[in-house]
């Protein structure tokens, strides 16, 4: 065969890309297998006690004695709790969990039995329902979303309260629109530890 010299150097020039290409190529899949491990140690981590202390706590902050101007202000933390775990950790909280949690708030909040249970599995179904496809959530997704969710439970609650033959006050019931917003971040970053998505 006919080895000419510039194939024999096309062929070491070829051997020097390759293994420049493997020098940069294997730092960037040890960092990369690096942020993996670092994401499932984080995902990993046992969630269930912080799941009973958060909805034990909301739970003191709903029936905490208040006077009756701040009690219209008090904002929804068994609402908020609830959305925290559906959106964050959906291994392990989804509807059923918002259904167990809404017939919790029912029993301590002498709502009639299943109003809140109701309103919190269609939050958390829709909310999982229209971000299926969006692996990452930020906050500010998450905040417009809460917001959202709010909205609509205090509107639903209202509606179904209304025909239950319950009076009262448009203005009073939609206070905890507000105060719930706002407290929406406190939530978030006092559990922000246990968030796996």
């Amino acid at each position: 065969r006919d080895r000419s010299p510039s194939r024999g150097l096309g062929d070491v020039y070829k051997r020097q890309v390759i293994m420049l290409w493997c020098s940069f190529h294997k730092p960037c899949q040890r960092s990369n297998r690096m942020a993996l491990a670092k994401k499932e140690n984080f995902q990993s981590r046992d969630p269930l006690i912080a799941i009973v202390l958060s909805v034990i706590l909301a739970s003191v902050f709903m029936v905490y004695p208040v006077s009756y101007f701040l009690s219209g202000w008090r904002p929804t933390f068994m609402l908020l709790v609830m959305f925290f775990w559906v959106m964050c950790q959906p291994a392990w909280c989804g509807v059923w969990f918002a259904f167990l949690v809404g017939i919790f708030t029912d029993l301590l909040m002498e709502y009639p039995l299943g109003l809140n249970a109701m309103s919190f599995v269609l939050i958390a179904f829709f909310a999982r329902f229209f971000t299926r496809e969006r692996r990452i959530m930020t906050q500010t997704n998450l905040w417009m979303i809460a917001i959202i969710a709010i909205a609509f439970h205090l509107l639903l609650m209202w509606l179904l309260l209304v025909m239950a033959g319950n009076e009262m006050g448009i203005l009073r019931h939609w206070q905890a629109l507000l105060s719930s917003v706002l407290i929406w971040p406190v939530v978030y970053w006092s559990l922000k530890k246990w968030r796996a998505v």
